[in-house]
């Protein structure tokens, strides 16, 4: 697949996952997708920005989804965002 392809394919992904009720996403799984979205869409010389905020846990959660795919390529973590989405459809007969 060529990237224009699979970019085409990521960005249906993206506009897909709206559709599906964050609520019926666990919250593992958002982060997991939350991660492979930023790795996917970000500039490979951007670093990781983490607020110094000891209240915001939230942030502290997403940066470790990040880090956590952050040894992916763009193109890896897009290919892994289409699968989950994709199965999420499927899995919710969307």
């Amino acid at each position: 697949m060529d990237s224009k392809e699979l970019d085409r394919l990521f960005d249906e992904a993206f506009k897909n996952a709206q559709l599906i009720p964050q609520a019926s996403v666990p919250i593992d799984q958002q982060l997991v997708l939350y991660g492979l979205y930023k790795q996917a869409t970000s500039d490979d010389s951007e670093q990781f920005f983490f607020r110094q905020d000891s209240h915001n846990i939230r942030s502290a959660f997403k940066l470790n989804a990040w880090m956590q795919v952050n040894n992916l390529t763009a193109a890896e973590a897009k290919k892994q965002y289409i699968d989950i989405i994709n199965n999420l459809m499927k899995e919710r007969n969307l």
